[in-house]
Formats: structure tokens, C-alpha cells, sequence
């Protein structure tokens, strides 16, 4: 029920200002939002923070602790965009979003999926983190529980928990891989549980799920009415073998929200464009918390992202072509450090590191690391418990960058037994 309020009587506000009731002396109160919107793995990038304040000073400091393409977005979409300011698209556009961007990402995913997708089952959103946000606000609520595997990207934590709803981490296997345990999966599920989240490839793993991993988890969902909230952001940087979506599965494209973006794979992180992809009905709720939120995006943005969607195949190539070899330059970079074990990742711009032998002090191996070389990794304890005892370099810099940063390193560790 809306409550209206009528104006005070006269000078009744001056009185209040002027006659200094105690109320004015309690501490302002905070919304209980503000608890859920914090996580303990933002703590991950403070070795990120601190090398950019290095670099600024011109120190001798190496990053890889950040996934943004060290690319630039490719000039055809920049030229898109730019085009479309000059031609006057500064002013609203519609809030769930152009029609012409709906049905290209439909017409993509349709392919991708093998299944008919059309523009209503498409919301383009300020990049994933923005589309997750929304379909945990419109999916899940106090009193359901959100199953996630463990080691997670670190903005699940809030973003997850933002509605009330509780989070359930499941941890994996880091001697298996990190790979998808279904059996573990259904032992977690119980009567208040509502959503699975999946993501892969997954960051920081880049463990890409198989078809019985997908279908294990389609089925678990099936059989327990609970909706998959697929992360797919990596999906265009797959190395070996394909990405399979589980909403191209029977029976899930009616139980799945896939969330994606263009900022990986087209080197547009700082555009903040993405996308979800889901049952109608749930893309109209998307629309109405539009309204309230973000009131829809940038047309010229959107025109970038038709461009980038149509024309530049070529370029996605490209960059996932540098990102499998800087991959490789990596693993034999680190090949052969006693007691450490690389897991070379299927995909993403990611690879994680086992340096669980290798003593640190209790700042953690990642800040010794940085203090000693000026090397800036993350600890990969930052995305949870199962991945303690590891760290995550990003190949997101050039071939010298990496070989050095990786050759800084091995002399570390080799001095720190």
C-alpha cells in the first residue's frame, strides 16, 4: 500500500531544527543490503590495487591479476559507435533494449544452441555482472537457497545474496580439476533450494564443462524444479574442444537464464555491454526492473554492439588465438618448479597455479610474491575454499610481460624453500 504524507503545520520545521529533539543525536540507520553487498573476496585484489598505484609511480611492477584485454575493442566497433554520436543517438533509448540487438543476439544464440530463440527472450544489460544482478533480484528471495560451485567468480558472494536469498558454496575437486560433481550436487540440494549457478568456462579455472557434466546437472534441475543461472561470459574463448550451453538441453530452456557480454571476447570491458537470455516472462520482469534501475542503455553503445556481433568473427578469432598461445607460454614458463602444478585451462584468459608446497608468510604466497618481485597475481583463495593454496595469472599482458613475470616468479619460489 503507498503511504502519502501531508505537509507539516507551520514553522513545525523550524521547531524540529531549531527546539533539537534527541532523535537528531541516533546514529543514521543503514538498510540490511549493505551486509549481503559485501564479500570477504574482494580482499583478492588488493595486491591489484596496490601494483596500479606502483605502476603509476613508475616502479618496476609486472600485472596479472586483471582479466581486461590488453587489446584494443576493434576499430569497426569503435567507429559504430562513434558514428551513432554523431548522428545524434545521445537521448533514451528503449528500455529493454533496441530491437535490432535483441533479434542478433537471439539469431546467435539460436545457432549456438540448435534451439529457437527470438528478441522477446533476449535483455541486454550494463555487461553480465549487471544481467546476474537481475536475475538473482528476480529469481531468488528470502528463504531460497542459491547453490554455486566453489571456486567462484568473487562478485557472486553479493551479487547472489543481494534478495536475501542464501548461498551455498560447493566446493571441487581441485586434484580432479575442478571439475563438475554432480553426485556432490545432489547430496546439496534440499527443500528451499532454488537456483543453480554455472559457469563455465569458469573463472578462474578455465574448466570447461562436458555434455555428461551439463546433462548431470539439466537433469538434477529437471527433477528438482530449480532454475540454472548459466555465466557464459567466456564462451568465445573455448581453446580445445566447443562450449555447449545446458539451456540448448532438453527441458532446460524454460528453467535457464544464460548471462553473457561482449567484454572478454571483443575487448569491450569499460563498455558495459551484455545480455540475459531467458524464458519470456522472466525478460518482461528484466523490463520492469529496467524501469527502475538502469532505465535502459546507451543507443550508441547498442550500435556498437550490432557491429560487433556481426562483422567481427574474425577479430574474436584472432584474440583467442593470442590468448591460446600466451596460455602456452605460460605453462612452459612454469613447467618443472618443484612441487607446483599448473592447470592449463581449456579456455578464458585465465590459469591457476598449485602452490600449496611453497612456504608463505601469513599475508599469503600472492602478497610475499609481489613484495619480493613486483609481481601482481591474485590468491585464488579469493574465490573460495577449494582453491586455497592456489593463485591466478591473467594472460592478459604481452609475451615479454609474461615470460618475465613467470620468470620472477619461478626464481622466487625456487628461493623461498
Amino acid at each position: 500500500m503507498e503511504r502519502r504524507l501531508t505537509a507539516p503545520a507551520a514553522g513545525a520545521v523550524g521547531r524540529l531544527v531549531a527546539g533539537g529533539p534527541s532523535v537528531y543525536h541516533r546514529p543514521v540507520r543503514y538498510a540490511s543490503l549493505i551486509d549481503r553487498l559485501s564479500s570477504e573476496g574482494s580482499a583478492g585484489w588488493a595486491t591489484l590495487f596496490e601494483a596500479w598505484q606502483a605502476r603509476e609511480r613508475g616502479d618496476d611492477v609486472i600485472i596479472l591479476a586483471i582479466g581486461d584485454p590488453d587489446f584494443p575493442t576493434p576499430e569497426p566497433i569503435v567507429d559504430a559507435a562513434v558514428d551513432a554520436l554523431r548522428s545524434g543517438d545521445t537521448h533514451y533509448a528503449e528500455i529493454a533494449g533496441r530491437q535490432e540487438l535483441r533479434e542478433v543476439i537471439a539469431a546467435r544464440f539460436s545457432a549456438a544452441t540448435g534451439r529457437s530463440w527470438g528478441p522477446e527472450h533476449v535483455m541486454p544489460f550494463a555487461g553480465t555482472q549487471n544481467a546476474l544482478f537481475a536475475a538473482s533480484l528476480c529469481l531468488l528471495e528470502t528463504g531460497d537457497e542459491v547453490i554455486a560451485f566453489d571456486p567462484m567468480y568473487l562478485t557472486y558472494d553479493a551479487t547472489l545474496r543481494a534478495g536475501g536469498a542464501t548461498l551455498t558454496r560447493l566446493p571441487l575437486d581441485a586434484d580432479a580439476g575442478f571439475r563438475i560433481d554432480a553426485d556432490a550436487l545432489a547430496t546439496a540440494i534440499g527443500p528451499t533450494t532454488r537456483a543453480v549457478v554455472l559457469n563455465t568456462p569458469n573463472n578462474p579455472t578455465g574448466a570447461v564443462a562436458s555434455l555428461e557434466e551439463l546433462e548431470a546437472v539439466a537433469e538434477l534441475a529437471r527433477a528438482n524444479d530449480l532454475w540454472v543461472i548459466a555465466d557464459e561470459v567466456y564462451a568465445e574463448l573455448v581453446f580445445e574442444g566447443r562450449h555447449l550451453s545446458i539451456a540448448s538441453l532438453e527441458g532446460m530452456a524454460e528453467r535457464t537464464v544464460t548471462v553473457s557480454s561482449l567484454s572478454k571476447s571483443h575487448a569491450m570491458t569499460g563498455w558495459r555491454i551484455g545480455w540475459a537470455i531467458g524464458p519470456a516472462e522472466l525478460v518482461r520482469h528484466f523490463g520492469n526492473l529496467g524501469l527502475a534501475m538502469a532505465y535502459g542503455l546507451p543507443g550508441f553503445v547498442q550500435s556498437a554492439a550490432v557491429e560487433a556481433l556481426t562483422t567481427q568473427d574474425d577479430a574474436v578469432a584472432e584474440m583467442r588465438r593470442i590468448y591460446r598461445h600466451r596460455r602456452d607460454l605460460v605453462s612452459a614458463e612454469l613447467a618443472g618448479i618443484e612441487g607446483v602444478t599448473v592447470l592449463t585451462p581449456q579456455a578464458g584468459m585465465y590459469i591457476v597455479v598449485d602452490i600449496r608446497s611453497v612456504p608463505a608468510s601469513d599475508d599469503g604466497f600472492a602478497w610475499d610474491l609481489y613484495r619480493e618481485t613486483g609481481v601482481a597475481v591474485v590468491d585464488a583463495g579469493a574465490f573460495g575454499a577449494a582453491s586455497q593454496g592456489w593463485i591466478r595469472i591473467a594472460f592478459t599482458e604481452s609475451d615479454e610481460a609474461l615470460a618475465e613475470g613467470c620468470r620472477r616468479l619461478r626464481a622466487y619460489v625456487d628461493g623461498a624453500r
